[in-house]
């Protein structure tokens, strides 16, 4: 997966939105103004940080060697995974986890919102 794959991939959660709020070369993805990935466009192995229960989180980084605690994030709720290691299918997977975590922490009014 390239970062075009991966924002392509980001951006089809429906809701998701991007900005650069810390800088022009961190990419965040979005679910109502809400984390739930990021990357740093300038680094030179391509990694991205994603949103993920504590116990799965811990489980990934025992089983997986490209799976890191979260660089810069809450270690017990994100991890980094680094992409060129892993496997398209689990990155797609966990993106849906790290979103899905998203819409679960959203109001009923937010999860109303993005229904229409």
């Amino acid at each position: 997966m390239n970062i075009e794959e991966l924002r392509e991939y980001c951006l089809s959660k429906k809701g998701a939105t991007e900005d650069t709020p810390f800088g022009p070369e961190i990419l965040v993805f979005r679910l109502v103004n809400k984390i739930f990935a990021l990357t740093n466009l300038e680094s030179t192995d391509l990694r991205v940080n994603l949103k993920c229960e504590p116990s799965y989180a811990m489980e990934l980084r025992e089983k997986y060697d490209f799976i890191l605690p979260g660089y810069h994030m809450n270690k017990k709720h994100w991890n980094t995974i680094l992409i060129e290691k892993a496997p398209q299918n689990l990155i797609k997977s966990l993106i849906d986890h790290s979103y899905a975590q998203i819409y679960e922490s959203l109001s009923n009014k937010e999860k109303i919102y993005l229904s229409n």
